[in-house]
């Protein structure tokens, strides 16, 4: 007697959706910045937003040092342009501009223009005007998005060996959700 089950009956289609769907495992979690959808690499964590200023705030990795991946949207016109962001960015750490490893490099992905900006040292981690901890052997990467709703600024700071194994993913979050 052959048998027979529910599934021998449902389409691909049908599938895909049940499966999708019914497990979590499958999908990736997703959050939104502005007009962009981004979805959270696998073996990152999201967490809730410890400030109303932040879009979304990840923890790229199961360390307790992992990087923080920190994402701001303040509407059109909102936090100043480009160029004030990536000096603000920099300016968060102690060394000089040229003792950093400062990296800019802007490119074109779909319509959208991001700027990359990479810098290395001792990051002054802190709320602007407030006390700073130094935080020395760290590397910030940052990607500026500029979209037609507004920027978003996406910021991961943490230890320079955590940040750079986390870098491709954080690249790739940020160019999937502009395809």
């Amino acid at each position: 007697m052959k048998r027979t089950t529910l599934l021998s009956f449902a389409t691909p289609a049908a599938l895909a959706v049940i499966f999708t769907t019914a497990s979590p495992a499958l999908a990736a979690e997703t959050f939104t910045a502005g007009q962009f959808t981004f979805a959270t690499p696998k073996g990152w964590k999201k967490l809730e937003s410890s400030s109303a200023m932040r879009a979304a705030e990840l923890k790229a990795g199961e360390a307790k040092d992992a990087p923080d991946v920190v994402f701001y949207y303040f509407g059109p016109g909102g936090a100043g342009g480009t160029k004030a962001n990536v000096d603000r960015w920099l300016s968060q750490f102690v060394e000089p501009r040229d003792d950093k490893n400062t990296k800019t490099e802007e490119k074109t992905v779909g319509k959208v223009k991001v700027t990359y900006v990479q810098a290395e040292g001792t990051y002054q981690s802190g709320m602007p005007g407030g006390p700073k901890t130094p935080m020395p052997n760290s590397l910030l990467l940052g990607a500026i998005v500029e979209g037609s709703e507004g920027s978003v600024f996406a910021r991961m700071t943490g230890p320079a060996a955590l940040t750079k194994a986390a870098a491709a993913d954080f690249k790739k979050m940020i160019e999937g959700a502009l395809k």
